[in-house]
């Protein structure tokens, strides 16, 4: 990543603070969501408390967008919500947020509470993200949070995780959203060996990746071009995807068990469509989730 504050992972968190304005039909309540927020995506959020306002927003969004950023947004994070209070309600006594943004798990999930929780981002990321959340978490919701500067693409993160407190073979979920389409394949690689290698067998990792026929053949996915043009022109461009025919596999070459692997357009039909929502999410952007053996 770039040395400055991820601007996908603002606009992520606009999207989180939209579904919560929706209050009576939302999916996730995720009240910090608008609070990590500044300048014209603070007045946005603030606008969509007024209900009329904000479903124009969304679809202006949608519209604009229409291989569907915002709902595959919400979708996944209700979807990765649910698995983590899983893996803490089976035995997990450690989450890691690898890449995590402006994530709110730590603070909102019941599930995070009960844990030690380390918050891994690139430096120049989480010094907005820490100075927001001390400005505006409680420090009672905040006491089990560690914060982890580590660049990926350059640094050891095992060597970090540890410096920063992080017990090795302990039972552990790793949340790694919105990430691996950024990196190299040597990157992510890396990555995924040091985390079989340091957590406890049992421990899961949840994960989100790009088909990476969407970066090979990316007019075979409508509006995926205009998707594909915004995080380019924000200096965030993908870089890589996986092929899901090839994932179990490729995973479990590298010591993981795949259990689970859904796109975010089966996300949405599961968390949005039984609330009469029907909205664009993508077929090419995909939650996983893999057990360490």
């Amino acid at each position: 990543m770039q040395n400055k504050t991820s601007r996908t992972a603002e606009q992520v968190a606009l999207f989180r603070a939209l579904e919560t304005a929706r209050h009576h039909d939302r999916i996730f309540d995720d009240p910090y969501a608008a609070r990590f927020l500044h300048g014209g995506f603070r007045l946005v959020a603030s606008l969509a408390r007024v209900p009329a306002i904000g479903r124009r927003l969304e679809r202006y969004i949608d519209e604009r967008w229409p291989a569907g950023p915002r709902a595959s947004a919400v979708a996944r994070t209700r979807l990765i919500d649910d698995r983590v209070s899983a893996a803490v309600a089976a035995g997990a006594r450690q989450v890691v947020l690898l890449g995590a943004g402006y994530d709110s798990r730590a603070y909102r999930l019941p599930a995070a509470a009960s844990a030690r929780v380390f918050e891994v981002d690139h430096p120049a990321t989480q010094a907005t993200k820490h100075r927001l959340v001390r400005a505006n978490v409680h420090p009672a919701r905040r006491a089990h949070v560690r914060f982890v500067a580590v660049d990926l693409i350059t640094e050891d993160l095992a060597a970090a995780l540890r410096r920063d407190g992080f017990a090795d073979l302990e039972p552990t979920v790793v949340v790694w959203e919105g990430v691996t389409n950024y990196l190299t394949e040597e990157a992510v690689d890396a990555v995924l060996r040091q985390l079989a290698a340091i957590t406890a067998t049992g421990s899961r990792l949840i994960f989100t990746y790009v088909d990476r026929a969407a970066l090979d053949s990316p007019g075979d996915f409508p509006g995926l071009a205009d998707w594909q043009g915004a995080v380019r022109a924000g200096g965030e461009p993908w870089t890589f995807g996986f092929d899901p025919a090839d994932l179990s596999r490729y995973l479990a070459d590298r010591g993981m068990r795949l259990s689970l692997d859904m796109s975010a357009r089966d996300a949405a039909i599961r968390y949005l469509t039984p609330l009469g929502r029907h909205e664009p999410a993508a077929p090419f952007y995909r939650i996983a989730e893999a057990e360490i053996q």
